[in-house]
């Protein structure tokens, strides 16, 4: 089992600032945090990267794309299969997220569509028919407030790490 990475305040500090702007160079990040050098600020991106803690990369944004409809689907999927139709629906392309769960629920995905008529072709005529699905409820998702690339560090626990 993996131990869990050891964060200090240092840390949160630049995973924040790469937050803001995951191009900003480690001399920039030196000059706003005014306390570390750009080679050790080099070195802890770097670790924590190496670490599987972070990763930094482009995010598309599929309405620039013509993807302007967002939809979330969960499945109900015989027990044996959810994996095996977990992986499979991972391949498709307009499919962004995909999630086993264990609740009312054993699999969501979120995919992106150029209109209604082509989130509705998909749940029918692909996700359906995947051996071993059973039932799917869909919901059209007009607004996200927030996503996972957005998320920081919780503020409770960026105090317990500076000791505040």
């Amino acid at each position: 089992m993996r131990t869990m990475y050891e964060f200090d305040k240092t840390d949160v500090k630049i995973v924040n600032l790469l937050l803001e702007d995951g191009r900003m160079s480690a001399s920039e990040i030196s000059r706003r945090m005014e306390d570390i050098s750009e080679r050790a600020i080099r070195y802890r991106i770097d670790r924590m990267i190496e670490e599987g803690v972070i990763q930094i990369s482009a995010v598309i944004s599929p309405e620039a794309l013509g993807f302007t409809i967002k939809a979330d689907v969960w499945l109900e999927v015989e027990s044996d299969m959810i994996l095996e139709v977990a992986k499979k629906l991972a391949l498709f392309e307009n499919v962004t997220y995909v999630a086993c769960g264990i609740g009312q629920n054993d699999i969501s995905i979120q995919l992106v569509a150029k209109d209604t008529a082509e989130v509705y072709h998909f749940v029918t005529e692909v996700v359906r028919k995947v051996p071993g699905v059973r039932k799917t409820t869909t919901s059209i998702v007009p607004i996200i407030l927030k996503d996972v690339y957005q998320w920081r560090v919780p503020e409770r626990i960026a105090k317990e790490i500076s000791g505040e």
